[in-house]
């Protein structure tokens, strides 16, 4: 029996949606077709996040219970009406990638399975020029979500010193965004530099709350993650929603809703109405860019004080270190804290199953662990997420502390590629 279609009239295009009745989120029961007609419903908020923006495509073709790829490229058998912008890479390659600018689009792309929206920080008129500063917010393990809101606070009154406007939203996780319009007038060298300064401003303003730290495991409280603003790097847009159980969506809040703000109330089913009754708090963002003078001055002083970059982040290679060996991706220094690596996996659950036999094995050293000390570490891999699993043994005695072992799994993402091939790869998109 042949697949069923539906085909939908939005705006003047028709949009197939194959297999309509896919079943996405599994504890839910929302389709394919519920995630299609979502992104119609609440189309003039979803467009305000990502229009004309290049977007790179992250697919879940089985839902969310399967494992997502990435895809930059756009497909060759696309509609005609779908616009493309060529990205240019320092490996010399390019990469057609899609530009949205209607609601016909979204429809299209949550029929190849994008469950959320991942655009860049640029407009596909000026793909050199950011005009987007991007705050993410991101509790390490066992930070209440209050942590979250205070910080967020904070982040406000940060950007408002340094003559910018912030939006927060969602992340439709555990954390929160806050998004800045600029004049597209620097480069991502400067967008990324003047985001550290900010973020070292937040950590020193409220040193027990947040961090700027480079290293994941010398963090602690709310990192302040400068790096979503580095070339190639994209963050979820507004009113995307997120491939968590209970159907999440990243949504743009006012700056008076932040202090009791709850995630969890901003679902594929609430925003549509919350959209339509209220209207989008993040609806004049566009009249409001600004300057990245004043954070660059300030990035300046830090530099002259000692407080120097972080190098940007690579694309996976300092994986490759040997086990339980951490380094920047410059090189420049390792970390300090007593590491160890469990597992690297082509799935999540395979990497836990190795903690699991770790776990059992080291039975001495589990109680001594913090939420924080597992770090379990999504990796940008060829076309999909890998998993590593390290374990910060800095809480345990020297006495109990094991060594670095085989890895329980030992999972090669690059296996079959040359040196020359994973540099490339490196230097841009698969």
């Amino acid at each position: 029996m042949a697949a069923r279609k539906e085909n939908l009239v939005v705006g003047d295009r028709e949009v197939t949606v194959t297999n309509p009745e896919k079943v996405y989120f599994p504890e839910t029961g929302h389709t394919k077709l519920d995630l299609v007609r979502y992104y119609v419903s609440t189309a003039d908020g979803v467009l305000r996040g990502v229009y004309g923006r290049p977007m790179a495509m992250k697919r879940y073709v089985n839902g969310i219970g399967g494992e997502p790829f990435y895809q930059k490229r756009a497909p060759e058998n696309r509609p005609e009406w779908i616009e493309t912008v060529e990205l240019k890479y320092p490996s010399g390659r390019s990469a057609h990638e899609i530009v949205v600018r209607e609601p016909a689009v979204l429809a299209w792309l949550a029929n190849l399975g994008c469950v959320d929206l991942h655009p860049h920080p640029v407009r596909a008129e000026d793909l050199v020029h950011p005009d987007e500063l991007r705050v993410d917010l991101d509790p390490i393990p066992g930070v209440p979500w209050s942590q979250v809101r205070d910080v967020a606070l904070v982040v406000r009154d940060v950007l408002t010193d340094f003559g910018l406007v912030g939006w927060p939203k969602t992340s439709g996780s555990r954390g929160l965004h806050i998004y800045c319009r600029i004049h597209p007038q620097w480069t991502f060298t400067e967008l990324r530099r003047a985001a550290q300064a900010l973020a070292r401003e937040v950590e020193d303003r409220a040193p027990d709350l947040a961090t700027s730290k480079w290293w994941k495991e010398e963090r602690h409280g709310v990192f302040v993650d400068y790096n979503q603003n580095a070339k190639d790097r994209t963050t979820t847009s507004a009113y995307s929603v997120r491939p968590t159980p209970d159907a999440r969506v990243s949504t743009p809040l006012a700056w008076d809703e932040v202090p009791h703000a709850d995630p969890a109330e901003h679902t594929i089913d609430t925003v549509p109405r919350r959209l339509a009754e209220r209207g989008d708090p993040a609806a004049a963002i566009d009249e409001h860019p600004g300057s990245l003078v004043l954070l660059l001055e300030l990035a300046e002083r830090h530099r002259e004080a000692g407080r120097l970059d972080d190098p940007p982040p690579g694309r996976g290679r300092v994986a490759q270190a040997a086990p339980g060996k951490s380094s920047g991706a410059s090189g420049r220094r390792r970390t300090t804290m007593p590491l160890i690596e469990i597992a690297r996996a082509a799935s999540r659950a395979e990497a836990e199953a190795g903690l699991e036999r770790w776990k059992q094995r080291h039975p001495q050293v589990w109680p001594h662990l913090a939420a924080p000390d597992v770090m379990v570490d999504a990796m940008r891999g060829r076309s999909s997420a890998w998993y590593r699993i390290r374990v910060n043994l800095r809480n345990v005695p020297d006495e109990l502390r094991p060594a670095q072992e085989p890895l329980e799994v030992d999972y090669d993402p690059w296996s079959g590629w040359t040196e020359e091939q994973i540099e490339a790869w490196r230097r841009g998109p698969s």
